[in-house]
């Protein structure tokens, strides 16, 4: 793996984080939205991550023999953001509430805020620790670039 690559693979992580971050503030946003264009209550977003697909040789073997042929990171994606169907929405009683239905129950998203929040500390952390590690390589290839001045 090069030096750029180790770049690449933390430019990567410090976008899907980023993009976490942005579909989590969505859902603290919408927290309390019973009603979206379709007529139905704001459903959590969730983002999923996969790995990028590089080119990986066939076998240790081949990985061995063939100094020429390098491992070829290339870091993380957002493979998707999809609707959380697996919580049930939050069902309050206001019977003077627009959106409540012929027995007074209003059907608010299933977004709860403490699992957002934890969620949020977890990209924030994941975000930092890729632009640390971004920065520790940089400062080694500046490093490594002085000592070729002398």
């Amino acid at each position: 793996m090069g030096m750029f690559d180790t770049f690449s693979v933390n430019a990567t992580g410090l976008t899907a984080q980023r993009y976490r971050m942005d579909v989590i503030s969505q859902n603290v946003a919408n927290a309390n939205t019973t009603r979206t264009e379709e007529g139905t209550p704001y459903v959590r977003q969730v983002v999923t991550f996969s790995e990028k697909e590089g080119k990986y040789p066939a076998s240790f073997s081949s990985i061995f023999g063939e100094r020429t042929s390098r491992f070829q990171a290339n870091g993380v994606k957002v493979s998707g953001t999809f609707d959380d169907t697996s919580t049930e929405g939050n069902m309050v009683y206001d019977p003077s509430h627009p959106d409540a239905d012929e027995n007074g129950y209003v059907t608010y998203p299933n977004v709860n805020i403490i699992t957002e929040m934890t969620n949020l500390i977890d990209a924030s952390r994941a975000y930092e620790a890729n632009a640390t590690a971004f920065d520790s390589y940089k400062a080694m290839a500046m490093k490594g670039l002085s000592m070729g001045q002398r």
